[in-house]
Formats: C-alpha cells, structure tokens, sequence
C-alpha cells in the first residue's frame, strides 16, 4: 500500500547486508525472513549484492502488465515509454572563449540585439574597430585617431559601444584600458523555448531557426516568452517589440574577422553529467520541458522532451552539467528547516550535505547551520520522510 523496497525471496541469500545499510534500522531478518517499514531512501537497493531488493511500485506495475497478457482479451498492453532519441541536439552560434576579447564588435553589428556583452569597466576600449568602421573620412586606425583627417564630425564617438571615446579642446580623444577587459558575453543559443510559450504564434521555429513577425505580437500583453529565455537576451524592445532574439544570419561571424571567435556548430547532449553531481535536484526543479528524472547521483533525461535549454546547466549549483553559455544563476538567498516532528534520524541529510552544514546535536536533533548552508537542496531531495522545510531564490551570478 505504501510502496518502498520489497524482497525478492527466491534470490534473497540472507547475507544481512540490507540490515546493515539501513539508516533507520528498520530491516530485521526473523526466522529466514526480511522485514522492516520501507523510507524509500534506495541505500539496501544499491547494497544488495545478488539484486533481490525491488522497488515495490516497479514490481506492482510489472506485475499488472503481466496479468493483463495473460488475459485472452484483444486489450492494448501498456507498456513503458522509452525516449526514442538518445541525444539532443541543435545548431546555434557559439563564442570560443579562448579566441574571444569582449570586444563588444559582435554585439554591435548583430541586428537583433541576440549578443550581451557586460564588462566590468565601461568607458573603455575595447578594440572593437566600430570607430574605423563608421568614420567617413578614414581618421582612425588602430585605435589612433589621425588629427589632420578628422573633422570632429563626432559619428565615432555616437557609435562606440562603450563610451570611450570624447572630446579635448577640438581633439577626439579614446580612452584607453591599462589592463586587458574583464567581462561576459552571452548570447541566444536558438533553443527555441521562447516560442514553445509564444501564445500568438509571433515567435516560430521554421527549420531550426527563430523567426519572428512582430504584427502577431502587439495581441500579447503578457509576454511569457520574456520571463522563459534561459540566457535572458529576449527583452522587449522599442514600440514594444521583441529582441535579443537570433536569427542565424551569420553576421557576428563576418564582423568577428580578426580573432575569429563565433562560429555556428552543432551543440550535442547525451545526458552525461559529471562526478560533482550531489543529486540535489535543482535541474528537475528548473527545467521547463520536464524532462529530467533525478538518480542517486546522477539524472536520467528524455531526450523527446529535451530542447538543450540549459537552464538545468545554468541553475547547477556544481557545474556538474555541461552548458556552452557564461549564463550562470548562484542561489541568492534561502532556508532550510528540519521539522522535528517528521525527521526520522536516519542521517542521510548529513550524510548527502556537500558543506557539511548538517550536524546531529547532542539531544539526538538534526540542525542545520545557516552560515554553511548554500540551499543546493540535496538534502531535501533525499529526505524519505520528506521533513525539511526548503526555500530558495536565484539570482544572476557576476
């Protein structure tokens, strides 16, 4: 009735080890029989070594679909539905950090607004070129204005993206950086989940690629695409239409001509994480396609449902997910409160804590310390006895 972990007799050898793994002490072996109330907490599972230990509600299901292929009824057998795909994938510009120099050149030429450049310092330059591009009579060059061929017609200092160029005494002047730039670029990676919400049909995928018809838009006031985009690049722009948006023209890869830092390629997930995975469960939580199942210590996605958002990536508070972005989200702020009247002492809350922030006090009490505590949520995702209270608000990571 309960569900929780049964006993497959026929390949039970009564080693005891599920006994002995059990956190609550709830496993006894009487007279050749396993007994003992299930948490669900999986530990005697993962111990067994001859593999009798069953998840009760697998074993009910399985049991079902058995009992209906034995009826001689023309019924249609359910049966568990399996991801047909076993990547995800798709094709979206992407910044090879290494190449790039946050010159903010991309952003500037790119007619969406899809490129974010944020560097530390504005007022500097960033050796975009824009001011070469845009003087009409050739004055500058390497960032060296030639003051007998410009005319102060000031088209240069209108267009730097960061503010670095001014005027002294008739003279454009640029204003320099003493150390390299420090800053992010995020840009659109074209999952498409800003027109997945689209309620008016304004943003579409038409063979891979977003379009957008802001005619369909003026119907919408609410705008759940904004809140949705996973890098935050979708924002509304003049006269309320959208941007920030990719389109896939290319034209941040032509403009990108000297460092050569933006290319499409074809991104690819097979659901791999890494060993710094503390099964917290914030990807479950975040991701809008609901397609991640969490596993001790790893999580099993379906990729049918996988759009490569990478909100699961952003929001990881390990980095045990791979994403292509610098979006990044830290947890804010939070509580986490263990409720005395439900915590069955089985430990496994200290025991999963990355931080070390859950203690067993001398009363027999489980607590948490606020000042190590950074709100993962991995011990309220192994709780069987689900007793811990948990909160917690993220906020974009500098």
């Amino acid at each position: 009735k309960y569900g929780g972990f049964v006993v497959d007799r026929a390949k039970c050898n009564l080693c005891g080890i599920c006994e002995y793994v059990c956190p609550v002490n709830s496993i006894k072996i009487e007279d050749d029989i396993v007994k003992g109330i299930c948490a669900r907490c999986g530990l005697c599972e993962e111990a067994c070594p001859v593999n009798a230990r069953i998840d009760a509600f697998d074993l009910i299901e399985e049991r079902q679909l058995k009992f209906l292929e034995a009826l001689d009824f023309a019924v249609k057998i359910p049966k568990k539905r399996k991801p047909l795909k076993k990547e995800v994938e798709r094709t979206n510009v992407i910044t090879d950090l290494e190449k790039c120099i946050k010159c903010k050149r991309c952003q500037y030429y790119c007619p969406t607004g899809a490129i974010i450049v944020d560097l530390e310092e504005d007022g500097l330059c960033s050796e975009c070129r824009v001011c070469e591009d845009v003087c009409p009579v050739g004055a500058i060059k390497d960032t060296t204005i030639d003051p007998e061929k410009c005319t102060l017609c000031l088209k240069c200092m209108e267009e730097c993206p960061n503010n670095a160029i001014y005027t002294d005494d008739f003279t454009v002047q640029i204003r320099k950086p003493e150390k390299e730039l420090e800053g992010i670029i995020v840009s659109c990676l074209n999952c498409g989940l800003c027109a997945s919400v689209c309620e008016t049909g304004a943003l579409k995928m038409v063979d891979g690629k977003i379009r957008y018809d802001p005619s369909l838009c003026e119907e919408c006031e609410e705008k759940p695409c904004l809140d949705v985009c996973p890098v935050g690049t979708l924002r509304a722009g003049a006269h309320g239409r959208l941007k920030g948006y990719c389109v896939s023209c290319g034209k941040c890869v032509e403009s990108c001509d000297i460092y050569e830092a933006r290319s499409f390629q074809e991104v690819k997930w097979d659901g791999t994480v890494s060993e710094d995975c503390i099964s917290c469960g914030t990807c479950a939580e975040v991701c809008p396609k609901d397609a991640i199942t969490l596993k001790k210590g790893s999580i099993e996605v379906d990729f049918d449902k996988c759009i490569l958002c990478e909100k699961c990536g952003i929001h990881c508070p390990t980095d045990a997910i791979p994403k292509t972005t610098m979006r990044k989200k830290t947890i804010k702020d939070g509580f986490t409160l263990i409720d005395d009247r439900l915590c069955i002492k089985c430990g496994l809350c200290i025991e999963t804590c990355p931080e070390d922030a859950i203690t067993k006090t001398l009363d027999d009490r489980i607590v948490v310390d606020e000042n190590k505590c950074i709100y993962c949520g991995a011990c309220n995702n192994i709780c069987p006895a689900k007793a811990i209270l948990f909160e917690r608000e993220f906020s974009l990571s500098k």
